[in-house]
């Protein structure tokens, strides 16, 4: 886009001290705002909304063309001729002259522009490969730490408990073997029968995959792979066995359906990759340590132990459970990395790791290309009934409700470019903001944006123009909002926990009621700070996919104009969720009742009246890290659907607070 004042200065994305992305003009120090941006930056949108409207009405010709569209714009006279802006009525954006935007009203303070942040200042990508740790070594390493951890705990708990060694050692074989020997066999059956899949041979697919999967095969010396096809909207594959020879590889038909020939063939060599590096067998390994750790936990904590051996068998049974949760992350750990030596022999293969990197942008962001494609995708049947791949999928299945993004049943194209402005304002969370990392922690997967960078870096590697290149440098920390989140989020255990500790020092059921007391207002703030009901913003998915200040939390109240495309889990009846989309993208709806029956008679009964209808949404933006909107009211017509989760959390916390005052105060006049 070009500066409507130095006409042929382009502008460039630059990061505020609010969190939010704007376009700026490095030479005149304008920026320019997309439709709605402007309400991030203001404490009342709905007072600065009606003033723009009102001057829309009056608004006069203006000498400045729009960046958007390339059309004149506007001249808008906002506080009765004290200020004069520009508007692209075609967009909806408005450009703001040099420290234009601080003299608006009600804002929440001074905007400053970081500089630093501008992608146009970026250098380019290293030429040199990224190194990647021995993997050989790492697994052994790995491997031999959890397995040297749980043969410690079966002595310890031999020895403590007087448990028959045979005994430690029975539940360890028979866990191992049942897992191993039987898993793939077990997995076959649930994909047939439950989720529909049928197996296909190379003259079922198409020609070009069939042809690529032959060529790779016959280069590494490996069996053709049992190819399954599951007919399912969400675009997703993964690999299973128990070695190379025995390996399947199953994909959905939205994967093939929604990625280009030369992105279907980049995934599936990802696939082979986890094949090639014996990824089955070894991460079925790993995973067993934690598998026995939290069978003996629960074995024991269900065991009616008595006397002496009691509080032996407690303290050993949470030692396990403690056990189980520390080796749960090492092998998560394990798995990230693993994933990035798949992404590696995929660009490898392929000689085109870009083309992996573009089908990991439609599958974990959602973002479809433009019109260009020459094949367009017809309606299906889209039933999302893969609810989770494992380790070894393409992405982590826990963290891909935008998944319904871009497996929705509607008009996608295949081969279109990805809009690669867009994508950086999705990674910008991704990269920056710490509860990316909180996530990620919990994910068999990296975080896509860090595949991105080393995808991009291995095309650099290859002599290719990378992928995408991010700017990495962050105005702030962003720990700050985190801590703050991180200290709303955990205050109502906080409460309880002090209440109980008053308790066991004084022996005083006075302390559980003032600990009670402590949790009705601890959870009063939550809810407050969690679901702010002041002002919902006019927003758009655009608008709102460039917040970094934003988390599961720290909420946007906003409200979006759209089109629902679809439900939340494409083609089940009773999916209470929903993919909406406005002229800016698409995003993912979740709508929320106090208790799960609503929202099933909901999604069952009512949902499907709102498909295909224009809808305004009012609710609060989040991400987890998938970005979506916690609906408050949903719209349309003259019918109208509300949500209670923030009522029903006030009146539980009031409720609470009464109750705790009640018990409280007399035992204070006392």
């Amino acid at each position: 886009m070009k500066c409507p004042n130095c006409k042929d200065e382009g502008l460039i994305p630059a990061m505020t001290r609010q969190g939010v992305v704007v376009d700026f003009c490095s030479q005149c120090e304008g920026i320019w705002l997309d439709k709605n941006e402007i309400y991030h930056f203001t404490k009342i949108p709905s007072y600065l909304k009606a003033k723009i409207e009102e001057a829309i009405r009056l608004k006069q010709a203006s000498a400045k063309i729009s960046p958007a569209v390339g059309a004149p714009m506007a001249r808008l006279s906002i506080l009765d001729g004290e200020i004069d802006i520009d508007y692209c009525p075609e967009s909806g954006g408005i450009w703001l002259d040099k420290d234009e935007i601080n003299k608006l009203p009600v804002i929440k303070s001074k905007i400053q522009i970081d500089k630093g942040t501008s992608e146009g200042k970026e250098a380019g990508a290293p030429k040199i490969l990224l190194p990647l740790p021995n993997l050989a070594l790492r697994s052994g390493m790995v491997l031999l730490g959890m397995y040297a951890l749980l043969t410690l705990f079966l002595i310890v708990l031999v020895e403590l408990t007087k448990i028959p060694a045979s005994f430690a050692l029975i539940i360890g074989i028979a866990v191992a073997a049942i897992h191993f020997l039987l898993g793939p066999f077990l997995m076959d059956l649930s994909l047939r029968f439950l989720y529909k899949m049928r197996w296909a041979g190379p003259g079922d697919l198409p020609a070009n995959l069939s042809n690529f999967i032959n060529k790779v095969c016959d280069d590494k010396k490996i069996k053709f792979p049992r190819m399954g096809i599951i007919s399912d909207g969400s675009p997703n594959a993964f690999t299973y066995g128990h070695h190379p020879d025995n390996a399947r590889i199953v994909v959905t038909q939205g994967l093939l359906d929604l990625l280009s020939e030369e992105e279907s063939e980049a995934v599936i060599a990802h696939e082979i990759g986890h094949v090639m590096h014996w990824d089955m067998l070894i991460m079925t390994l790993a995973q067993l340590a934690p598998l026995i750790l939290y069978y003996i936990y629960k074995t024991l904590i269900r065991s009616r132990a008595r006397g002496k051996s009691a509080p032996v068998i407690l303290l050993t049974a949470i030692s396990a459970y403690l056990l189980y949760a520390i080796s749960e992350f090492i092998v998560l750990w394990f798995s990230r990395i693993r994933e990035f030596f798949a992404d590696r022999f995929s660009g490898e293969v392929t000689g085109s790791p870009n083309s992996l990197a573009s089908a990991l942008v439609k599958i974990g962001y959602g973002l479809s290309g433009d019109d260009t494609g020459k094949i367009e995708i017809k309606q299906k049947d889209r039933r999302d009934t893969l609810s989770a791949a494992g380790p070894l999928g393409i992405f982590d299945s826990k963290t891909a409700k935008i998944l319904a993004v871009s497996g929705y049943a509607g008009p996608v194209k295949m081969g279109g470019a990805i809009d690669k402005e867009k994508l950086k304002d999705a990674a910008r969370w991704d990269l920056w903001n710490p509860w990316a990392a909180y996530y990620e922690l919990q994910s068999t997967h990296p975080l896509i944006a860090e595949r991105l960078k080393f995808l991009s870096n291995q095309s650099s590697a290859l002599g290719k123009e990378p992928y995408i290149e991010f700017n990495e440098r962050k105005p702030e920390s962003y720990w700050n909002e985190f801590l703050v989140d991180l200290f709303i989020k955990a205050l109502p255990f906080i409460a309880v926990v002090w209440g109980i500790a008053l308790f066991a020092v004084r022996l005083d059921v006075y302390f559980l009621w003032c600990g009670l007391l402590a949790f009705g207002s601890a959870y009063l703030m939550q809810t407050f700070f969690s679901y702010p009901n002041s002002d919902f913003a006019q927003m758009t998915v655009k608008s709102l996919l460039k917040k970094v200040k934003v988390s599961a939390v720290r909420p946007v109240p906003c409200s979006i104009k759209g089109k629902i495309i679809g439900r939340g889990i494409p083609g089940l009846i009773f999916s209470e969720d929903f993919v909406m989309q406005d002229e800016t993208g698409i995003i993912f709806l979740d709508y929320r009742q106090p208790l799960g029956i609503f929202n099933f008679l909901f999604g069952l009964l009512k949902a499907a009246r709102y498909i295909n209808q224009d809808v305004e949404i009012i609710g609060w933006y989040r991400r987890s890290p998938v970005p979506y909107i916690e609906i408050k009211k949903l719209k349309t017509g003259g019918e109208e659907s509300a949500c209670f989760v923030y009522h029903v959390k006030l009146i539980f916390s009031l409720a609470v607070i009464i109750l705790g005052f009640i018990k409280v105060v007399p035992a204070l006049l006392r």
